[in-house]
């Protein structure tokens, strides 16, 4: 990812994503660029290298917020996007939920997140496997990046989406990350997500309807 110099942006003018996926912040400036004209949409990973805020909150929207001010008081700047997802099974109450990135034990190791998931539902049959990716997006304002409390001048906007479907039984698909082979869409019946193309992804995922919650209060 390129490199860009946090000094040479205009404060006023400037998104931080707190990501440093690049396609993230393709797919998020696509949806909120256009209603907020002027905007320059960048990735925290752009900035600099920063450590990873410790995500202890309750739910996805909490972490999502976490991490937005984590990259405001990185960066100094006073408008960041961030959002926090993750896989809600049924048949697990709801797990993994917020722990979904690192419920193997370790943050990421997506072949080991699936082999838990197949494991957990080895006994579960076709019609109790429902469940549902989430998505919380939120956009922080702050009036300026020096006061001594920045979250008392700060205004929050939160957008919530999901994609219903099931697990399956075995992997298919080389798109996608996460739990992707594993879930099939009910919007695209017969496919996982790891089957769509990436536009298709992108008109049913659940930051998409995340990011069109956000849009129509910004409208």
């Amino acid at each position: 990812m390129s490199k860009i110099d946090a000094s040479a942006l205009d404060p006023a003018k400037t998104v931080v994503v707190a990501t440093g996926n690049a396609h993230k912040v393709v797919e998020i400036e696509a949806i909120l660029g256009p209603i907020m004209p002027g905007a320059r949409f960048v990735a925290l990973g752009e900035l600099g290298e920063f450590p990873d805020p410790v995500e202890d909150g309750q739910t996805f929207t909490d972490n999502a917020l976490i991490k937005a001010r984590a990259a405001l008081a990185e960066t100094g700047l006073t408008c960041a996007v961030a959002d926090d997802s993750g896989l809600c099974v049924d048949a697990l109450g709801g797990a993994p939920g917020i722990y979904s990135a690192r419920w193997a034990g370790v943050h990421g190791a997506d072949d080991a997140n699936n082999d838990k998931l197949l494991r957990e539902l080895a006994d579960v049959p076709e019609g109790k496997r429902g469940a549902h990716f989430h998505s919380s997006v939120v956009l922080v304002r702050r009036a300026g990046a020096a006061s001594a409390d920045p979250a008392a001048t700060e205004n929050v906007l939160v957008g919530e989406g999901d994609v219903f479907g099931r697990i399956g039984f075995e992997r298919r698909g080389n798109n996608g990350f996460g739990y992707d082979p594993l879930f099939l869409v009910d919007d695209f019946p017969g496919r996982t997500m790891a089957e769509l193309s990436l536009e298709e992804k992108n008109t049913v995922s659940h930051r998409f309807h995340a990011l069109e919650a956000l849009a129509a209060q910004l409208r």
